[in-house]
């Protein structure tokens, strides 16, 4: 068969267009792959202490407004099944809100999510364990190895500020003044002094100049000195637990009135939103 000039042309043409159509679409795939959302679920229980409740509640309308912001996607379930690998592989973090996993399949399914490359963020009563207490310490590997906290110590009451200071610097740590005064929070002592673990990397505890902490009644609820971490990571994980948490509520006049929130303070949100963008850029060194 014979093709005339102006055919073969033409052919070469068409060849050319198309082409130039595969190369403009593959472009085109890959820049919206690139600029794909990154997916955020968090966790929450909200049944218990009605301060928890209200952090749960403010936190479900604050982190839709900064994926907004930031370009991600935020959901959140109570449904701690979902705590399973089919429902994790739609998601880049994992936040624990209020509390922690109590299934075995659903903390086998948090462990291996983690462990092939997963990230979390915990907020306060998430790395709470206390034996003879509705949540034990029975979870070795979250509560020691991967918090690194080991059992609940103690905490403060009633909520309070306090001035809390940068021990190290990281990633998320940047743009944060080295002191700086928190929202009102119940702080908790751990057993496991976290400096003596190397895997963790205290970012703030509470400085000094916050003594006496606390307003009790119970002299054990004032702190009058000690160190005590409340934003650390693990360096095996990606992953950042913060102590916050925990909002002033009106018990005294019974009203449950919420007399403080987690997220009015500037500092502690650019942190969260520090950790969020770190985790997605999956850039930093852990």
């Amino acid at each position: 068969m014979q093709f005339s000039g102006q055919k073969i042309y033409s052919i070469a043409q068409k060849s050319m267009l198309l082409l130039l159509f595969i190369t403009a679409f593959s472009g085109f795939s890959q820049n919206s792959k690139s600029n794909s959302k990154f997916k955020v679920i968090a966790f929450y229980t909200a049944k218990n202490d009605q301060a928890h409740i209200s952090f749960v509640h403010e936190a479900n309308k604050w982190f839709p407004k900064m994926a907004e912001k930031y370009n991600f996607e935020y959901d959140s379930t109570n449904n701690w099944d979902n705590l399973n690998a089919k429902f994790l592989a739609k998601y880049q973090v994992v936040i624990f809100l209020d509390t922690r996993p109590e299934e075995t399949k659903q903390r086998e399914a948090f462990k291996k999510y983690m462990e092939n490359g997963g990230a979390w963020i915990g907020f306060h009563f998430a790395a709470f364990a206390l034996n003879d207490s509705q949540y034990p310490q029975n979870w070795d590997w979250y509560h020691n190895q991967f918090l690194g906290s080991g059992e609940y110590g103690s905490n403060t009451w009633k909520p309070t500020s306090a001035i809390l200071r940068l021990e190290s610097k990281f990633i998320i740590t940047k743009d944060v003044p080295q002191t700086f005064k928190s929202s009102p929070n119940e702080w908790y002592r751990w057993q496991n002094d976290l400096r003596d673990n190397p895997d963790i990397n205290i970012l703030l505890a509470i400085d000094d100049t916050s003594f006496p902490l606390g307003t009790g009644p119970k002299p054990s609820e004032i702190w009058h000195s000690g160190y005590y971490p409340v934003v650390w990571t693990n360096k095996k994980y990606k992953m950042v637990y913060f102590n916050m948490g925990h909002n002033d509520i009106d018990y005294e006049n019974n009203t449950n009135k919420t007399l403080s929130y987690t997220f009015e303070n500037e500092p502690q949100s650019q942190l969260v939103i520090n950790t969020l963008l770190w985790l997605k850029s999956n850039t930093g060194k852990l």
